[in-house]
């Protein structure tokens, strides 16, 4: 049974109700094994994917997107937090790949999504990648993949990985077959 929702002309259906979910936690001991892992992420995210990012202030959220633009091919230094901004676009890359990164710390709710240019940065395709999904729960697609980053300790992050929906089940699969 499908969820229900609309799909925006990006390809996103926009619903928070996800049909299922599949996990995968993996333990990451420092910033250094960062390139590793988003290489397989990279490499198995689908041409439309979208990703959301959980975890305290200085868990490492924009980090991961830095390692990620880097391993598809864009300049990392170029990824910065888009606190201020909220909406930064990337690319395209190496691979054609246009990242979009969204920081909804400062959004007051989900209507002020209208004056951010959201729209247009998730119906376009490619990746988006936002921080602080939860302030903008109603806006969340229903398929997406869901990142919790925790901090264990200075260096050392887990990060969980669930993906909701079928179109980001074979991220997390690829991603536990690369931890054998």
């Amino acid at each position: 049974m499908a969820a229900a929702g609309h799909s925006s002309p990006g390809g996103f259906s926009m619903n928070s109700v996800p049909e299922r979910s599949r996990s995968v936690t993996i333990r990451v001991p420092d910033e250094s094994a960062l390139p590793v892992l988003a290489s397989r992420l990279v490499a198995a995210l689908p041409p439309l994917a979208f990703v959301a990012l959980e975890g305290d202030l200085g868990a490492g959220k924009t980090t991961f997107v830095k390692a990620v633009a880097a391993a598809a091919g864009i300049d990392p230094s170029t990824v910065v937090s888009p606190t201020f901004g909220l909406i930064h676009e990337h690319g395209p890359a190496a691979r054609g790949i246009r990242l979009v990164h969204a920081d909804m710390y400062r959004l007051p709710d989900v209507a002020a999504l209208r004056e951010t240019g959201w729209e247009d940065a998730v119906t376009q395709p490619g990746w988006v990648f936002v921080e602080w999904p939860s302030r903008i729960a109603a806006a969340l697609p229903a398929d997406r993949l869901d990142v919790a980053i925790t901090i264990d300790s200075p260096q050392a992050r887990t990060l969980t990985f669930t993906s909701h929906g079928r179109g980001h089940d074979p991220v997390v699969a690829a991603l536990e077959a690369g931890m054998v």
